[in-house]
């Protein structure tokens, strides 16, 4: 597949003729945690329940949901089993509000939180269709069953390239629960939210779920970038993604004709805990290894995507070599899978210029500061000689 890209070049990324409807599993925790009244004086469970009860009455029909739980079986003290409770209460397909009330209603808060367990499960539940996929995770604390950890399980499946995205939703969460499930949304190119109040989960609930029913209207061709030049993939315009190790260079290639612009922009997606102070660098160089041109982004903290661009005009046919490189630090995640990144690519008629650098209508400034040089010269000459000559009288 890559040696063939790199022969051919690769496919860029196209609207979908075919609609497949997209599905959409909601993975709810149902652990033990799920009992406290903190929730405008009810229990959690109680409120997640009557959200997710108005959610489904106001789906369509069309709507490939399934739903899952964790921590709903088991009521016992040994880890080990309560770590492999999560079942599916719902099959993915056409949604059918009565089944799926009746299975939420019947739940009760119960075991151990294995988030990283249910979201491999969920992958399975979606299988590997052509369709968006959506997993929305719902749950008031972290994972308290690692391994497996659930950011390591987000990028593995983010790795593996499918249309797999996983939105978070973090109940009353405190800072360790929020900084996680912000690690696995960002990992797979999902979101995170927080509900303090049963409206706004009803309306987070709601909003993730709207959103996972509506396919993007582009999804990046993947794609492979190399270690060199010579044997990077040749990119025509459009939008593609591949994964970045940290401190690697990945190369592309662009094939330019004469008189033709190159635009491309990157963006790399911060999927986990990384040391202060990093950068992104983009480069345009010839194939033997000349720079053209470069776009920096650089920044210390906390952030979600760090992205960085660049233009390139060509008088002649040529090819370009595009080079990603990157200035992260991680003392926890350096190995693979690496980053997400995604590559935009863009071949436009080159702008015109002048020949030579020219003045515009700064010439007209030009001619008024000259007159004006010349009046004062000869003003300071008449003043100079009347003053010598008064001198010489006196």
């Amino acid at each position: 597949m890559i040696a063939t890209s790199s022969v051919l070049g690769a496919t860029p990324a196209e609207a979908d003729e075919t609609e497949v409807a997209p599905q959409v599993e909601l993975v709810l925790d149902v652990s033990g945690s799920m009992r406290a009244k903190d929730i405008d004086g009810q229990t959690r469970i109680a409120v997640a329940k009557r959200a997710f009860g108005q959610v489904v009455d106001a789906l369509p029909e069309t709507t490939q949901l399934g739903i899952r739980v964790l921590g709903a079986t088991y009521p016992g003290d040994d880890k080990r089993k309560g770590c492999l409770d999560t079942q599916q209460i719902v099959p993915v397909g056409p949604v059918d509000p009565a089944v799926a009330k009746a299975a939420i209603a019947a739940l009760k808060p119960t075991g151990y939180t294995p988030i990283g367990l249910a979201l491999r499960a969920a992958a399975n539940d979606l299988g590997t269709g052509e369709g968006a996929r959506r997993i929305v995770l719902i749950t008031d604390g972290e994972d308290t069953c690692t391994p497996p950890d659930p950011c390591t399980v987000a990028r593995e499946l983010a790795a593996k390239g499918t249309k797999l995205v996983v939105d978070t939703l973090g109940l009353t969460p405190d800072e360790k629960t929020r900084k996680q499930l912000v690690c696995i949304s960002t990992a797979t190119g999902g979101t995170y939210a927080s509900a303090q109040s049963e409206q706004e989960l009803t309306d987070r609930v709601q909003q993730l779920v709207d959103r996972a029913a509506l396919p993007p209207p582009v999804t990046p061709a993947v794609v492979a970038g190399t270690e060199s030049c010579d044997k990077a993939p040749v990119l025509s315009p459009g939008v593609y993604s591949d994964r970045e190790r940290i401190g690697e260079h990945r190369y592309y290639r662009v094939s330019l004709q004469a008189d033709e612009e190159l635009r491309a922009s990157v963006s790399v997606a911060l999927d986990r805990p990384v040391n202060r102070d990093y950068g992104v660098l983009l480069k345009a160089v010839t194939e033997n290894g000349r720079e053209l041109v470069r776009g920096l982004d650089a920044a210390s903290g906390r952030a979600d995507v760090i992205s960085a661009g660049l233009r390139w005009s060509s008088a002649e046919k040529s090819d370009v070599c595009v080079i990603v490189s990157n200035s992260f630090a991680s003392a926890t995640a350096a190995a693979a899978p690496g980053m997400p990144l995604e590559l935009s690519i863009d071949t436009v008629k080159a702008s015109t210029a002048p020949d030579a650098p020219g003045l515009g209508r700064g010439w007209l400034l030009l001619l008024v500061l000259v007159v004006a040089g010349l009046i004062a010269g000869v003003l300071a000459g008449w003043l100079t000689r009347w003053w010598v000559a008064t001198w010489r009288e006196n």
